[in-house]
């Protein structure tokens, strides 16, 4: 056992009433695990919170021991190591309420977005969830939160209404429109620096159906298809979010694209079949007869897009012939290169918006494989933005925001932190 390790051996969390875990207990490797494979934390203990007394507790041991402190629900937003520190893992606070008059659901920073949709179904009331049901809610959502209804209903973050937070100090506040509205105002895309959200108030929408899927077409077809994706987007409606992806298939995939490379096309739309079917025949002219097409009309609920894991990330406002083609040659040196439609809703931020900045952008573009000198041949065509869920060096944080956005961030840092006891992960610095 290194020395670091001896040093925090004493680490006491008085008041904690939930599991706590030190290296080589059981349990222990399971709750500190990410879901990004490059993170590999070692904290000095895991805590499983179950109430708000828990968060406090964990909170104030990692002062008085002057050690890092994180918070961990789902580990999907996880990308730096917690190590020596206490790793508050908040599964546990998992409570969903809905409130089906208001439109507005509650819910703990535990909760995942398949619990959310679940409660709000039967309302015929739907979420700005993220991107597969086991997301967690709270860290997607302080990102930003950009699902497949944001054309239409925006980011996630600009639907929050209300949070309550643990600061550094160990002080519970209220954060809204009329209470520590600076706040508010950092949480709602800001990232998870400011305190610990303990629970969370955002819209719900209603929608209970969509028509949704996959569609595959041959890899041959990609530059085709990208370059009449690039100006259809201009005139799709809000109603409908696309991606086109560049695809290696694995050997468990159906049979007429198990295996193969691949120019997929993702869709949903928050409409009837008929006019998707419509608004798409253009594209399915350029790309040509499909291999396979599993579009269908399904419940909100049921529709799972699945998401790329992210190595490289760049946005770009214009899609010239130059980044297709690095797109094209990209795709045959990773497993996935996937091109995602921005625009709609989430270019209308109301003006009380929190601080999601790159909002003209008109594509994402995510590559799941690290691959060499991509990011210089990007770098021409790209706007030099990033968006705080798809970052994984939190080096750039500050590239997830316009610079007048970063200083007034900086600024909620200096009143609400003013010690920098949050640190861990993408921290406002």
């Amino acid at each position: 056992m290194s020395q670091s390790y001896m040093i925090q051996d004493d680490i006491l969390l008085p008041g904690f009433t939930g599991p706590v875990r030190r290296p080589g207990e059981a349990g222990y490797d399971e709750g500190r695990r990410s879901l990004n494979p490059a993170v590999d934390s070692r904290p000095a203990v895991v805590a499983e919170a179950y109430g708000v007394a828990d968060v406090r507790a964990a909170l104030l041991a990692a002062r008085r021991h002057g050690v890092p402190f994180a918070v961990q629900a789902t580990g999907h937003g996880t990308h730096a190591a917690c190590d020596g520190g206490v790793l508050l893992k908040t599964a546990p606070m998992a409570s969903v309420l809905v409130d089906p008059a208001r439109r507005i659901a509650k819910v703990g920073p535990g909760a995942r977005w398949g619990e959310v949709i679940a409660a709000a179904a039967p309302f015929g009331l739907a979420p700005l969830s993220g991107s597969a049901p086991a997301v967690g809610v709270t860290g997607y959502t302080l990102g930003g939160g950009l699902g497949w209804l944001a054309r239409k209903y925006g980011f996630a973050a600009d639907s929050v209404v209300r949070a309550d937070v643990m600061l550094a100090d160990g002080r519970h506040v209220t954060a809204d429109a009329g209470n520590h509205p600076e706040l508010f105002w950092a949480l709602r895309g800001g990232g998870g620096g400011f305190g610990v959200v303990t629970s969370l108030e955002f819209r719900l929408y209603p929608l209970s159906r969509v028509y949704s899927g996959f569609a595959y077409f041959p890899i041959e077809a990609a530059a085709e298809t990208l370059g009449a994706y690039r100006s259809w987007i201009d005139d799709a409606p809000d109603e409908l979010s696309t991606a086109v992806v560049l695809k290696r298939m694995p050997d468990d995939a159906p049979e007429p694209v198990r295996g193969r490379h691949v120019t997929m096309v993702k869709v949903v739309y928050a409409g009837a079949e008929a006019q998707a079917r419509r608004l798409l025949a253009p594209l399915w002219q350029a790309a040509g007869p499909a291999l396979l097409d599993e579009l269908r009309p399904n419940t909100y609920g049921g529709t799972s897009m699945g998401g790329t894991p992210i190595r490289h990330m760049d946005m770009f406002d214009t899609v010239p012939d130059e980044l297709v083609g690095t797109l094209v040659r990209a795709s045959e040196r990773a497993q996935t290169v996937e091109i995602r439609h921005w625009g709609g809703a989430m270019g209308r931020p109301g003006a009380d918006a929190g601080p999601v900045s790159h909002r003209g952008t008109k594509v994402s573009v995510i590559v799941d494989t690290p691959v060499p000198r991509l990011a210089e041949e990007l770098r021409p065509y790209a706007n030099g933005g990033t968006f705080l869920n798809f970052l994984s060096d939190p080096a750039r944080t500050a590239a997830a925001y316009t610079e007048a956005d970063y200083r007034r961030l900086r600024d909620v840092k200096r009143a609400y932190d003013p010690g920098g006891f949050f640190q861990v992960g993408h921290i406002v610095r």
